[in-house]
């Protein structure tokens, strides 16, 4: 999209944008993942670490998290609530053990008691080893996006073993003590200091580091915090920690137009990861609502911001759990309320850099609505800019091409037709809509063959995997026996080097096989997102 200019943006923009929503998805408030920065940063500078490695800390403190979003649909199936889960990492610097004691206890959380039963069941049947496999990648996949990101080695290296224990009883278990990068053991430690000082103080961040030292954490490293507890978090909550970690910066990497507009890609498709339901959405909506700008006659600036804002909208989806964006049936009062924050949220995850705060402003009215029904603000008529219009038609039509866990999948023409009695409804701008609906131009995607070897029905089987159906759905689809779908599954992972449905829908959005119309029937009335 972008070209070679300089955008203004900085990589530890970006990243620093990125991580207040992992923070959400943690359930922690924002700004958790930037002060553990800044206490890493300390760390490695009070136990003489190099520049590699206050460099490889710097980075991957920022990302080391983002891997955990990616099987949200998956964690929300057996824990209830996916953000909650996350949270509980935080309770204490424990065993492997009794951490797995934890899970247990939220299986099937604020489901019915039978169906907690069932869950418990199929838990202990197998479904232990599917969590297991779950967070034993979470920071390969971290370490995939940050290659993606062109990190330094150095901190690939990091995220890597950023799961692994000093006592070899971490994620996935391969390394121990000093094998683990220093980089990887300061920001472990760094996280858990974050949240025990935030709830208790000094004392409490000391006490929890020494509760973990051998055994999770690095004791050369709690011996540190033992003796310099004060420089370590000293004026850590006086201020916002967004400028003091942008200045910490080891090198300063502005990124051209072209590397933003590629590294918001890669972010988004991992955002996207979150929901089976999702996936390549954000890159459908970014393209049509450049394309529609540009058949609007919009400026080249204003076109290169919608298309940026398309990347980021569903930013904030991390900060609502997939309980409520996975839920089959109708949402309560309480789960609208967490639905209109997610424009709310994204703004905020981006406002902070000056480079993103015109794709932010965008982003926060992506939901709104001419006649004032949208949300988060309920804004209408002048209030909404052209632009945002744009993208809340691009939004709104691409959402209804793809299946949700309430419908199936519109078809081209039912989208349009649905778009359309929005605009004579006066809900969405007569003008954006037309533009989209001829950008989009009722397109059918090209099917593409021969990517890793595979062949043009493992594709379709992929692709139908990727969006969370089990096995006798896609055997239903497809008219072939389960069994046999579980075969060319095992086929298809193994072609494509993955061992889940978040390996396997990550590698299907890099390789420009999704999105794809869902191929059941009928559809249904009822949410658009």
């Amino acid at each position: 999209m972008g070209d070679g200019d300089d955008s203004g943006a900085r990589l530890a923009e970006l990243l620093a944008a990125l991580s207040l929503g992992i923070d959400l998805g943690f359930g922690q408030p924002m700004e958790h993942v930037l002060r553990q920065c800044r206490i890493a940063s300390r760390l490695c500078e009070l136990a003489g670490a190099g520049d590699d490695t206050r460099a490889a800390a710097y980075y991957s403190a920022l990302l080391v998290n983002v891997g955990c979003h990616t099987d949200a649909h998956e964690q929300a199936q057996w824990f209830g609530d996916d953000i909650a889960f996350k949270a509980l990492k935080y309770a204490e610097a424990a065993s492997k053990l009794s951490e797995m004691a934890r899970m247990l206890r939220l299986l099937g959380s604020g489901a019915t008691p039978l169906h907690r039963l069932r869950v418990a069941f199929a838990f202990a049947l197998g479904g232990h080893k599917q969590v297991e496999a779950m967070i034993t990648q979470h920071a390969r996949l971290a370490r995939s996006l940050g290659d993606e990101l062109r990190l330094p080695s150095d901190a690939l290296d990091a995220l890597g073993g950023s799961y692994e224990r000093w006592d070899g009883k971490g994620w996935p278990g391969e390394r121990r003590g000093e094998q683990i990068p220093l980089a990887a053991r300061v920001i472990q430690l760094a996280e858990f200091l974050e949240v025990a000082h935030r709830d208790h103080g000094i004392d409490g961040a000391v006490r929890a580091a020494e509760h973990g030292s051998a055994t999770q954490f690095d004791p050369n490293l709690v011996a540190i915090v033992q003796v310099d507890a004060e420089k370590i978090f000293h004026g850590l909550d006086e201020v916002s920690s967004w400028e003091p970690v942008l200045d910490a910066e080891p090198t300063v990497r502005v990124l051209s137009a072209a590397e933003l507009d590629e590294a918001l890609a890669a972010i988004a498709r991992f955002v996207d990861l979150k929901s089976p339901f999702t996936l390549g959405h954000a890159q459908a909506v970014a393209t049509l609502a450049r394309d529609a700008a540009a058949g609007l006659g919009l400026p080249a600036g204003d076109r290169t911001v919608l298309y940026r804002a398309g990347l980021t909208a569903g930013f904030g989806r991390l900060g609502v759990s997939n309980a409520i964006w996975d839920k089959p049936g109708p949402l309560t009062v309480a789960d609208w309320e967490r639905v209109r924050l997610a424009p709310q949220l994204a703004e905020r995850m981006l406002r902070q850099s000056p480079a993103l705060a015109p794709v932010a402003a965008l982003v926060g009215k992506q939901c709104e609505r001419l006649d004032g029904s949208g949300y988060p603000a309920g804004l209408a008529g002048d209030a909404i800019p052209p632009a945002a219009r744009v993208l809340a038609a691009a939004d709104s039509y691409q959402a209804m091409l793809e299946p949700r866990p309430h419908r199936p999948a519109r078809s081209a023409g039912e989208a349009a037709a649905a778009l359309r009695g929005d605009a004579r409804a006066g809900r969405l701008d007569p003008e954006a809509v037309a533009a989209v609906l001829t950008a989009a131009g009722h397109r059918v995607a090209r099917r593409r063959v021969n990517v890793a070897g595979l062949t043009a029905r493992e594709i379709d089987i992929l692709r139908l995997a990727v969006r969370g159906l089990s096995n006798k759905q896609i055997a239903a689809s497809l008219v072939v026996a389960p069994k046999t779908i579980g075969n060319h599954i095992e086929h298809i992972y193994t072609k494509i080097g993955v061992s889940n449905r978040a390996g396997a829908a990550l590698f299907a959005l890099r390789n420009g096989l999704l999105p794809l119309a869902d191929p059941y029937g009928e559809t249904a009335p009822g949410r658009s997102f």
